[in-house]
This record gives structure tokens, sequence and C-alpha cells, in this order.
């Protein structure tokens, strides 16, 4: 809550304070209590938090019955405008517990923006906004708008300009806000929930810092901020809590055990000539509702993408080097199962929530044990079943094997010859 979080934050580096509160997981229920998207693992139901009965009917809506464990650890507390710096796994409903959370405080005046979330990338905050609508459809008078860099500045100026249509929500990355700051567009002196979605991503630099620092300098001093990511490193807690006031913390199970529920893991060892004979094998032989098929660049997404394409694999190809506008479209149109292959980088690496996909393929493996987490948990989201297949074909590729199932605590095993029986990834 306070203005700590400033300049010195940019060279940041005292030990951890004590941690005010800490969960461990307990393992999904899998059978008959699934509803909608979420798995429910305990008798606690959304109607229990006592919502406003706008939310409660969207939730209904959603066919959501029992929250998520991480969801009934913080929601409780952030409806009352607790600070909270949350690390849960992919998958859980971390962005429904801000959503709710701040939908529930919300009283929405003409022309004030009540509610501030950044993010890190452009299909992350369209995808939060939609979340915003989807809870807030009986709640009329709410406004959400989303902005990100790459468009008209003109146009989100004119949109906050007009008081009978500007939104009381704003989903925003870093740099485009600051701008609409820096040119006086926007006014946030009415700020009451500041939030932060994956934020290491969002803080491990500089200059997103330091946006972040002016936009929270803007805001007025009293205030909640909450804090969410799936990877939560040491170095970077002191960083997130140099913006929190007494937060609630909690980090969900045992860094070392930061796995996916439901999710089989396996690796092929092969050359990279190799690579595109192997990955139309599985295609072929593997059932899934969709595929996300990770490459390192956007070269090899668009070589990869014309590839399949001519071999009769009807894909998609989305990454960073995509305008802005066409990005999106194609990302909407996977999501809407116009196409059931999409080839990516990592800008689909973290909170993108397309719940068909049960398939995840790491054409090349990543750099880092983390962002290995984030790529594979876009299959087998809120603890559903998948299937998360990495080709291995260098030395540098076996480290980071090594290094992830050291990292997760995990044992990821070679692709079986006779293959993987459906049933226990395809969710019936």
């Amino acid at each position: 809550m306070s203005h700590q979080g400033e300049e010195e934050l940019l060279e940041y580096d005292e030990p951890e304070e004590n941690v005010v509160q800490e969960t461990t997981t307990t393992e999904a229920v899998e059978g008959d209590d699934k509803k909608g998207s979420y798995v429910g693992i305990h008798s606690t139901g959304f109607k229990d938090f006592l919502l406003k009965p706008e939310l409660s009917r969207a939730i209904v809506d959603c066919g959501f019955e029992h929250p998520s464990e991480v969801q009934q650890v913080c929601i409780p507390q952030s409806i009352h405008g607790t600070d909270v710096l949350c690390q849960a796994k992919s998958g859980l409903g971390k962005t429904a517990v801000f959503v709710l959370s701040t939908l529930q405080q919300l009283d929405p005046v003409p022309g004030e923006i009540s509610t501030v979330v950044i993010c890190h990338t452009r299909e992350l905050a369209y995808q939060i906004r939609n979340e915003y609508q989807r809870f807030s459809k009986y709640m009329p008078e709410v406004r959400t708008a989303v902005f990100y860099g790459g468009t008209d500045i003109k146009k989100d100026a004119e949109l906050l300009k007009n008081k009978d249509a500007a939104p009381h929500i704003i989903v925003s990355t870093p740099g485009r806000l600051n701008a609409l700051l820096r040119e006086k567009y926007i006014r946030l002196n009415n700020v009451k929930n500041f939030v932060i979605d994956e934020c290491d991503k969002v803080l491990e630099t500089v200059d997103m810092r330091r946006d972040v620092q002016e936009i929270f300098r803007a805001t007025p001093h009293e205030k909640q901020v909450l804090f969410f990511s799936a990877t939560l490193s040491q170095e970077i807690r002191p960083i997130c809590k140099k913006f929190l006031q007494n937060p609630l913390e909690i980090y969900v199970d045992d860094e070392a055990k930061l796995t996916l529920h439901g999710l089989q893991q396996f690796y092929v060892k092969l050359s990279e000539r190799e690579k595109n004979r192997r990955l139309a094998e599985l295609l072929d032989s593997l059932e899934f509702n969709q595929v996300i098929i990770f490459v390192k660049s956007t070269l090899r997404a668009n070589e990869l993408n014309k590839i399949l394409n001519a071999s009769n694999f009807p894909s998609i190809v989305v990454h960073s080097g995509i305008p802005q506008e066409e990005r999106i479209a194609r990302y909407k149109a996977f999501k809407d199962f116009q196409k059931r292959i999409c080839v990516t980088t990592d800008v689909f690496g973290r909170g993108i929530d397309i719940e068909r996909i049960n398939l995840a393929i790491n054409y090349d493996l990543p750099n880092e044990a983390d962002q290995y987490l984030h790529r594979v948990g876009r299959a087998g989201r809120f603890g559903t079943k998948g299937l998360a297949v990495s080709f291995v074909s260098t030395e540098e590729d076996e480290k980071v094997l090594a290094s992830i199932q050291e990292r997760f605590d995990v044992k990821i095993t070679e692709f079986p010859e006779g293959g993987v029986d459906p049933a226990t990834y395809m969710n019936t």
C-alpha cells in the first residue's frame, strides 16, 4: 500500500523478510466435483465468500462452484482490501482472485478509474479484460478498457476523455499506461486497487520496473496492492514486497514442487533434422483437442507454420513479430477453435488460458526451467489433464531438461515407443 517502491528498487538486494503466511497445496480430487474449468478440492463454495449477488450469478453462469485452493486462501482477505503477494502454479485461477476481489469492492463513479491491472503482454491484457467482462456481466454500469502499445494512443485518449464511456477498470501494459500518464491523458488519483499479474516478469527488467514505479507514484498512498505470479524467485520477492504493506503472502506448495497436477511430461531425443518428421508423427498419432507448439524464434515459428500447412496440418502462427491487432485476431481465432494447431514463441508462454489446449510440444526447449513451467502449463489448465512433449537435440537441451527435473522435483521420462493412452491425457 505504501509509496515505498521507488528508485532504490532498481538495485535492491536486501535479504528477504519473514513470511507472513504460507500454505501448502493439497492434491486436487479427480471425479464428479468438476464444475466449469475449476476442480473442486474442498467443500467450500463461492457462495461462502458472500459476494455481491451480481457476481455470484455470473460465477454460477460460468459453471463454477468450488474455488481452487489459491482462491479459498486469498479471496476472503483480498475482498476486504488486504495486500496480497501470491505465487501459485499455473492453472489454479489466480486471475479470478483479483477480478472477483476488485469487482466486489468496486463502487463505480462516472469518469473515475478505480482499478489498475498491469501485465507484461498485450495478449494477457486482452484476456484479463475478457475475464472482467465475463464476471461483470450483471454489473452493466461497470466499464473495463484495455490499453497496450503498438496502437494509436490518441484513440485511448479519446476513450478516457469521454466521461460516459470512460472505464472504471483499466488493464494495460506498463509502457502504454506510463505514456498515457506522461501525456496527461489519464488520472489515477482515485485508484483503490493496484494489481500486477505475472509480477516477476513485469518487475524483472529495469525499463518495465521504472514504468511501474512512475505509475505507482501517480496513485493514492492508500490503496490495495495485489501481486500474482506462477513463479516468484527468492530474489524478486523483496522487490515485490517494497510495493506492499503488511501483505498476505501465499506461496502455494513447496517451490521445489511447483508442478502441474494432471499433466504428463515426456521427452524425445533426436537430431535437429529429425524434428519435422517426428512432429508430424506425433500430430498424426496423438489425440488432442488443441495443441500449442513452442519454438525459440519468430523466424523458426514462421518456417514451421509453413511446413505444417504444406503437410496438411492446418496451423496458425502467433509471435511478437506480428502487428498487435493481427496477433490478437489470431489469438482469438485459435481460442475460438478455428484452428487446432498453434505455432508460437514464448509470447504465449505465460498466463494465456485456452481451455481446449491439452497438448504442448517444445519443438525447441526454452533456455530456463521456469519458462518450461509457463509453457507446458498451457496444457492441463485448471487442474485438467494434459500432455507435454519436449524435443531434446543438443547438449544444452539435456542440461535444461536436467535443470527442469531438479527445479520442480519431477521425473520427465522418454516418450514411450508404444505411444500414450489418450484416456490418460484427454478429459472425458
